[in-house]
């Protein structure tokens, strides 16, 4: 004869099998018998808290559910044409066709580092191809999910094997910086960046804190192009920089997520990672190619750790392998394909660097045009930080009153802190941004 508690297991299997769940309430003493809820509150998640919008995401939202006809959304940061329109390259274009009309290509699982030729081309691209660590084999780098993937594996490569867990970040950065570091399991700090006085470079509150940060800590810094405030160090910057980072061997990483899209020349805006990589000492640089190649949904990355040896490069490799294969297996073929397709084809390498260098001219034109319009207006303030800052944002000094005023007034979209995307305007839209930056700056203190 049956249990009473085996008859009812059978009878829900029967019940799974006809397709049918008869509602029960839910055994807390451990039975294993679970029943399909009969209303939200029995849910087992009934206890979540729904999160809070991403604050960039967020500002996506929002604007598309504004109806208004002049609406303008400059929190994305994704390149736009003259017309607003999202621009796929032409060099993009022919390499899918090569990689399209090639017949030999199949669909099989990349290695777990990724596309050989890709991780090759990707460390020439930033260290240089005539790099001393490369001709040295003191480089191992790996493809990863774009830039996000390869902070989040070098974050957790670190949090593994490196004996400080502690990393700063400049204060402001990137919003997901300290999400992603801190979910690796190390401990974040921050650094002063930037000066809101002045909206430029706090270069001295940088080499204080970083000065009385541990031996041994990690420092994230923005390659190029720093977001969110567009301020980058000068070259002799970048050396009293990287002379206090050596001498309390301190551990860079590098975060270049705008190569090319910045200065509009890939070696300028490589500078300050070859000036590292040249005093022999190590350095950890993620490399996302959605901004300079536009491949956005592509997700197309890489991590290069610069080491002391070929035999410390090689057993660094084996320990990411670690880390990848339980967290991705291994990355995605196609996006990091058009890359390498790119790279290694002489024309159509020369043409994407046209097409780059046409896109930052274009965002460097957007900055000048506005530091125009906002002197035409006699708009109060200083605002010669527009064309000081590079790349695709802008620290504009609005704070967050003036920020809501212009939304609910002129529907213009952007993050709270007052950060623009310059690559969101056009020549048609900037009198009215600058109408809204002028309303608020006199209007709302």
């Amino acid at each position: 004869m049956k249990s009473s508690s085996s008859s009812s297991r059978g009878d829900r299997r029967l019940s799974i099998l006809s397709g049918h769940l008869a509602p029960r309430t839910i055994d807390k003493e451990g039975s294993g018998i679970f029943c399909s809820p009969t209303s939200a509150a029995d849910s087992v998640f009934a206890n979540v808290l729904r999160a809070p919008e991403d604050p960039i995401l967020g500002v996506t939202i929002a604007y598309n559910k504004d109806p208004s006809p002049v609406k303008l959304n400059l929190g994305v940061g994704a390149y736009r044409t003259e017309e607003g329109k999202p621009l796929v390259l032409n060099v993009v274009r022919q390499a899918e066709k090569l990689l399209v009309n090639d017949r030999s290509r199949v669909k099989e699982y990349l290695p777990i580092v990724g596309l050989a030729d890709f991780n090759k081309l990707s460390a020439k691209l930033i260290l240089g191809a005539d790099s001393p660590a490369i001709l040295g084999n003191l480089v191992t780098t790996v493809q990863c999910l774009s830039g996000t993937g390869s902070l989040r594996v070098g974050a957790e490569f670190l949090a593994r094997h490196y004996y400080q867990r502690t990393i700063y970040i400049p204060n402001p950065t990137w919003g997901n910086h300290g999400k992603i570091f801190t979910l690796a399991g190390l401990t974040v700090k921050t650094y002063r960046y930037y000066d809101p006085v002045t909206r430029g470079l706090n270069i001295q509150g940088l080499l204080e804190d970083l000065g009385s940060a541990p031996s041994g800590a990690i420092v994230l810094l923005h390659a190029c192009a720093h977001n969110p405030t567009g301020v980058d160090p000068t070259l002799e910057q970048w050396e009293q920089i990287r002379r206090l980072i050596r001498s309390k061997s301190l551990l860079p990483f590098f975060d270049s997520a705008y190569q090319g899209f910045a200065s509009g020349s890939l070696d300028e805006d490589a500078r300050s990672v070859r000036m590292f990589v040249a005093d022999g000492g190590e350095c950890f640089i993620a490399q996302s190619y959605a901004k300079n190649m536009g491949l956005y949904g592509e997700r197309v990355g890489a991590l290069s750790i610069v080491c002391r040896t070929a035999d410390v490069a090689s057993r660094v490799e084996s320990q990411l392998k670690l880390v990848i294969r339980p967290m991705y297996s291994n990355p995605p073929i196609h996006g990091a394909s058009i890359v390498s397709t790119i790279l290694k084809d002489r024309n159509l390498y020369q043409e994407w660097t046209l097409e780059l260098k046409a896109m930052a001219d274009r965002i460097i034109t957007m900055r000048k045009q506005l530091f125009d319009a906002l002197r035409a207006r006699e708009t109060p303030g200083d605002w010669s930080h527009i064309i000081k800052q590079i790349g695709m944002f802008t620290f504009t000094g609005l704070n967050t009153k003036q920020v809501t005023f212009m939304t609910r007034e002129y529907h213009i979209y952007m993050t709270s802190d007052g950060r623009i995307s310059m690559a969101g305007l056009s020549s048609r839209t900037i009198p009215h941004l600058a109408d809204a930056i002028h309303a608020a700056v006199t209007t709302i203190v």
